[in-house]
């Protein structure tokens, strides 16, 4: 079995989720009664100094294929790109990130190899030598176990769910260039801007977040989460119930149904601890809570909990951050 992930590069290097993704990988790999080949796949203007870099990350081959014209991103181009390359490498499986672009690809590469594709996978398995994925369906309140049967299988893997690949390579991976014959219409839309929205940090990316749930009583209260969230230096998060009732912009969601996320430190501020936001956050190494209600779910998960008035507590906490950082 030949496991082709595609990896992702924003400024230059990987980004995390596609090194997550070459983790899955080779879990699947490394599975009972399945066993496979982990390789990689680069798209882009230039892949030179990227397949360098991939030559660091634990896979067995990297293809490569190169275009000038894939100097600004186009959905239809490195999807056929990539379509190619999973062919002439003979993928068995193809894992993409669940990144913005990697959403937009995923569906696009499955059109072209006529596979069968399974979008936002939170776990895989084995059952009888098949490969089982996992994913939320109804607005994260149900899980399901999908078996795909078609020869190919396209997965797109939740960022931060995964550990990215660490280990060294047992063996240097050789560089495989792709042909590609792309045609006018490849390219007819292009991305040639990347834009952070308002310079602020990306949730899903951010080593600390600050999130604020319905506790917070209206937006008209929410410069207590953004003083601490910059007080730390981190970034904004939000419960569904907040985003739902417009107080706060999707983009800042965390839970099943918004980003999953992985800091160094979450603090939730007013949030019960509802399943769906829990499932979001869990992984988090340490998990701050600050609620009024003592019996909140989100104390079971909490390292370490304040009982008491966010709106006393806010302030106090931002003070003391902000003159330990400076």
């Amino acid at each position: 079995m030949n496991i082709l992930v595609y990896l992702e590069e924003r400024n230059g290097r990987f980004r995390r989720p596609s090194l997550e993704a070459v983790g899955a990988a080779r879990m699947i790999a490394h599975a009972d009664a399945l066993g496979g080949t982990v390789i990689a796949a680069i798209v882009g203007a230039d892949s030179s100094t990227l397949a360098a870099q991939a030559k660091q990350l634990n896979v067995s081959a990297v293809y490569t294929a190169s275009d000038a014209r894939l100097n600004n991103y186009s959905s239809r181009a490195t999807g056929r790109a990539l379509a190619e390359t999973a062919k002439q490498a003979s993928a068995d499986v193809i894992l993409i990130g669940a990144t913005g672009r990697g959403k937009d690809l995923a569906p696009r590469v499955a059109i072209h190899l006529e596979a069968g594709y399974v979008p936002d996978v939170t776990a895989f398995s084995t059952e009888s030598g098949e490969i089982i994925a996992t994913h939320p369906v109804y607005a994260g309140k149900a899980q399901v176990n999908v078996r795909v049967m078609t020869k190919v299988k396209v997965y797109s893997t939740r960022p931060n769910l995964w550990k990215a690949s660490s280990d060294a390579p047992s063996q240097e991976p050789s560089i495989q260039s792709v042909i590609v014959n792309f045609e006018d219409t490849d390219f007819a839309e292009q991305t040639t801007s990347l834009v952070l929205s308002q310079g602020k940090l990306d949730v899903a990316e951010a080593d600390i977040i600050v999130s604020g749930g319905r506790g917070m009583r209206g937006p008209e209260h929410w410069a207590l989460i953004e003083n601490l969230a910059a007080a730390f230096g981190g970034a904004i998060g939000a419960s569904r119930a907040v985003v739902d009732a417009g107080w706060r912009p999707h983009a800042e969601q965390v839970g099943q149904t918004g980003k999953t996320v992985s800091p160094t430190l979450y603090v939730a501020v007013g949030i019960s601890g509802a399943v769906q936001h829990l499932a979001g956050m869990s992984s988090s190494k340490t998990i701050v809570a600050i609620n009024k209600d003592e019996n909140a779910p989100i104390f079971a998960l909490a390292d370490y909990g304040i009982v008491g008035d966010a709106f006393e507590i806010l302030p106090a906490l931002t003070e003391a951050v902000a003159k330990l950082r400076h």
